[in-house]
């Protein structure tokens, strides 16, 4: 279920809409933040990343009186009336376009929202106290699904009426925004995607922390409420989906020649003449058939290839689906990581990157190796979440991300 709302927005007349918003929190750095919040004093971030002003822990208790102030004075205001809203990105070409929504929370067991990542517990716990003193859903979990319906038409058709929201945020990401009121249009969507599944692209500490306070409200006797649902942002990933890229790997300490050589008792390697963007290219290529990686510091790059099957299938475990097994990230870990590298797989020991350019400086830096890795096609993670498994962590990185502040979800407004 999808359900309208009355969503909680940034009044343009008092703010301009573009200076206010801020990615989602769990990507924004020290620096970023320092930023944002220099950019407006009403900036999201304010809210999602609040600092201790007053002692330990008092930064969940202060955003929830600044949320109370900026409604009070009309910097934040609730839409009169529920609705879906229709919410476009464009970034560097590609424009991705999906509804806004209050999501029906169901358990990963009951197989609608299906996650494809585990979580960990202190992230769950630091978002939970937040939306406990907030009372409201800041920040929206992003899911993908296979749609071609009502919604898919809606999504597609929103053009011909004009938008609430039409800006450009810095870094040059457009954003629109369109609310979707009608009665017979909602039932339509509300019928097309009864039925449907979703697997969760970007968010799973933020679905997993929606459920924790339905418990936690259920257990304190409130009954049913607006903790039974929790705002969502719905993709369908054939038209206007997300672009998915890879998350690279850095092994600091480990020399390149050093891992290349080690990665040739299990793989086939090859010497990379050119440049990076060469041994990119041949990942790409590679990677059509079967499993490749690239190992590089920036000046020397080799392709692995043709991972031995009889290694591969020792290394892996055997109670796993076929779909887990099969990924790019679950070789790279088990296999080349642990087994033909010998190193324990730990975040002290594997850093992680989201582009080229920053896992190739991070080589040099700690005189290690970076593991370039081919992006995950959204069907292989779907097919993942499908059979009930869990991809390593830092597998996929879906972009853009719905940026944060553009629409946000009070309890006291259901």
């Amino acid at each position: 279920m999808l359900a309208p709302f009355r969503a909680l927005r940034y009044d343009p007349a008092r703010v301009d809409p573009a200076t206010v918003v801020a990615p989602p929190y769990d990507v924004i750095d020290a620096a970023e933040q320092a930023s944002l919040e220099a950019r407006d004093p009403f900036n999201v971030v304010r809210l999602t990343l609040p600092r201790d002003e007053e002692g330990p822990d008092s930064r969940y208790r202060l955003a929830g009186h600044r949320l109370d102030a900026w409604r009070r004075d009309g910097i934040l205001q609730a839409d009169p009336e529920p609705a879906l809203y229709v919410y476009e990105q464009q970034a560097d070409g590609h424009v991705q376009r999906g509804i806004l929504g209050a999501l029906g929370l169901t358990p990963a067991e009951d197989g609608i929202v299906l996650p494809h990542e585990n979580t960990m517990a202190g992230p769950v716990a630091d978002r939970l106290a937040l939306m406990t003193a907030v009372e409201a859903d800041l920040e929206p979990i992003f899911l993908v699904y296979d749609g071609g319906g009502a919604a898919s038409q809606l999504v597609a058709g929103i053009e011909s009426t004009p938008p609430l929201v039409d800006m450009t945020t810095p870094g040059g990401v457009g954003h629109r925004l369109w609310a979707v009121t009608d009665p017979t249009t909602l039932a339509a969507v509300a019928e097309d995607l009864h039925a449907r599944k979703a697997v969760i692209a970007d968010g799973h500490h933020r679905y997993a922390t929606f459920l924790r306070y339905q418990a936690d409200r259920h257990a304190a006797g409130d009954g049913a409420g607006p903790w039974d649902l929790g705002l969502a942002f719905l993709v369908d990933g054939s038209a206007f989906g997300p672009q998915v890229h890879p998350i690279h790997r850095v092994v600091p300490g480990l020399a390149p020649e050093d891992a290349a050589v080690r990665a040739g008792a299990g793989f086939r390697v090859q010497e990379v003449t050119g440049g990076v963007e060469d041994a990119m290219d041949g990942l790409a290529k590679a990677g059509v058939d079967g499993t490749a990686f690239v190992v590089t510091d920036g000046d020397r790059s080799w392709l692995l290839t043709d991972p031995d099957a009889a290694q591969l299938e020792a290394a892996l475990p055997t109670d796993r689906s076929d779909a887990w097994r099969s990924l790019d990230v679950t070789v790279a870990h088990l296999f080349l990581i642990r087994v033909l590298w010998t190193l324990e797989d730990r975040e002290d020991v594997v850093d992680f990157k989201h582009d080229v350019p920053a896992a190739l400086e991070a080589a040099r830096q700690t005189g290690g190796v970076a593991l370039l890795l081919n992006p995950t096609p959204v069907a292989d993670v779907a097919a993942v979440a499908a059979a009930g498994d869990r991809m390593p962590r830092k597998s996929t990185l879906f972009v853009p991300k719905p940026a944060t502040g553009l629409v946000m979800r009070a309890f006291a407004d259901d």
